[in-house]
């Protein structure tokens, strides 16, 4: 498999997100997580070194999210795909389990990168327990 040259907003983020406290997801315009920050690793119950680059949908899907009625939502409603798809921020919130097996409430933020007006270049997601 050969690695893709990342465009350098994500790295950027990337970097920014390597120094938050606040748990960050960065996803490339084809919908593939390529990287998690340190805090995430919290919430998401296992680290960025051991899960690795993946699909968004497999990812968010590999928690078992559910809304206030505990139904699952379509990956359309997630805030991680609006901002991939919409191309627009969206929030929501959730009771996931992480792969610890640990349930969690958390509020999920995501917003799309733009490089330039019309280039879009991937999401950034930031979560936190509620």
């Amino acid at each position: 498999m050969s690695r893709r040259q990342k465009h350098l907003v994500l790295i950027l983020a990337r970097e920014f997100a390597s120094n938050l406290a606040t748990p960050t997801l960065i996803a490339d315009a084809e919908g593939t997580v390529v990287y998690f920050n340190e805090a995430a690793e919290e919430v998401v119950g296992s680290s960025f070194a051991e899960s690795g680059e993946l699909p968004i949908d497999e990812w968010s899907s590999s928690f078992a999210p559910r809304d206030e009625h505990g139904q699952p939502p379509s990956p359309q409603e997630r805030p991680t795909r609006i901002a991939l798809d919409e191309r627009r921020a969206a929030h929501e919130s959730f009771r996931i389990t992480s792969r610890d097996g640990v349930e969690r409430d958390v509020a999920v933020t995501a917003f799309p990168l733009f490089a330039h007006a019309d280039e879009f270049v991937g999401i950034v997601a930031i979560f936190w327990r509620r």
